[in-house]
């Protein structure tokens, strides 16, 4: 199996399966002299992790992160840095039952990648998915954690979720604080509310529900990403829609700007206060041309309905038998919930590659 790894310049590779004994990333490209512990790294996963609220699957899995190798001792900070060298993290898996899929392990799952990776290496893990698993994304917020530090304080990485099923958010009551007060990442306290009780009927109904999720990345200096084919949004986009279940992805204006004028979907220009250039609007979500404009990234993921459900569905076994499935186990009812630190992390590291691309580029 190829294609573990994402990145140029900072790059990382993940590697194991949902009901393996472990899984994790290593990160390739880090600069030394970083101060990474643990403790650096260790709430981003708490904020990904499994089992914190009626509304995501019940799977207890701690995600306690351990730091293998590429960091050492620094004398001059009496701390832990990194050293330049390939960093290796592991996230033991605690809380597998196998069992749960044992009625599956012939049988091709709807809306899954069963099909496809039989049909592609003939064997597959059925265990959860195996490598197909949202699991899998464990090691990516690890790894985003590390490409924080490289990004640094001054760049402001924040996503949040902005509708579930049909509902969407009241963008009145957006409140970047409320995101952390709910179990949805919700912006607007009011909706999340009513995302609650929508999320009561759809798990006792044995369904699933899809939802967006909203990016917003703050202090990208201007003239990060290149032409023609190493553009920062088409990094980005190309990042979003690796994460398990994405369907779409929208830079700035996205699919709304087909509605759009010419006159209106152009980012005006004018001279700031500060004497430097300034736009009056932000169609273009921050990137032009492939580069960014120094203006906030926004960015929207559309992730569809989790496919395990406990409804029944029409399906194939391997032997082409016709027969139906109703999936068991503990599945996120609505897997965007969780997907919001993942689309986080994803931002992070390739904006964490950028910098590193662009810093040779000037060197």
């Amino acid at each position: 199996m190829s294609h573990n790894s994402f990145g140029h310049l900072f790059r990382f590779t993940t590697w194991g399966e949902s009901h393996g004994p472990a899984l994790g990333c290593v990160v390739d490209g880090c600069p030394a002299g970083l101060g990474l512990t643990e403790a650096d790294i260790q709430p981003w996963l708490d904020k990904r992790r499994p089992g914190q609220s009626r509304h995501v699957t019940q799977r207890r899995e701690p995600d306690q992160v351990r730091i293998l190798s590429g960091v050492f001792e620094d004398d001059r900070t009496d701390g832990q840095v990194t050293t330049g060298a390939p960093i290796s993290l592991m996230i033991e898996n605690v809380d597998q039952r196998s069992k749960d899929y044992s009625d599956i392990r012939d049988t091709w799952r709807p809306g899954h990648a069963d099909y496809t990776y039989d049909a592609k290496y003939g064997v597959r893990d059925y265990r959860g998915g195996g490598r197909s698993s949202a699991r899998e994304t464990a090691a990516r917020v690890a790894a985003g954690a590390i490409a924080r530090k490289v990004l640094g304080d001054s760049i402001q990485i924040r996503a949040a979720l902005v509708q579930v099923g049909p509902r969407k958010i009241n963008r009145d009551n957006w409140n970047w604080d409320a995101v952390h007060d709910n179990d949805f990442f919700c912006p607007d306290a009011e909706t999340a509310e009513l995302w609650a009780s929508d999320m009561d009927a759809i798990r006792k109904a044995g369904s699933s529900v899809g939802g967006l999720i909203e990016l917003v990345v703050s202090g990208v200096p201007a003239g990060w990403g290149a032409p023609v084919y190493g553009k920062l949004d088409a990094d980005l986009a190309s990042a979003m829609m690796s994460i398990n279940a994405a369907k779409a992805v929208e830079i700035g204006a996205g699919m709304d700007a087909a509605a759009l004028r010419g006159e209106d979907a152009a980012d005006e220009m004018e001279l700031g206060p500060d004497g430097q250039p300034q736009f009056r609007s932000n169609h273009n979500g921050g990137v032009l041309g492939g580069i960014s404009t120094g203006q906030d990234l926004v960015i929207r993921l559309a992730i569809k309905p989790t496919s395990s459900i406990r409804i029944e569905r029409q399906t194939l076994t391997k032997a082409l038998a016709p027969t139906t499935v109703s999936t068991k186990g503990r599945h996120d009812p609505c897997v965007a919930i969780r997907g919001v630190p993942v689309a986080e992390a994803m931002a992070a590291l390739v904006l964490a590659d950028h910098k590193l691309r662009d810093a040779a580029l000037k060197a």
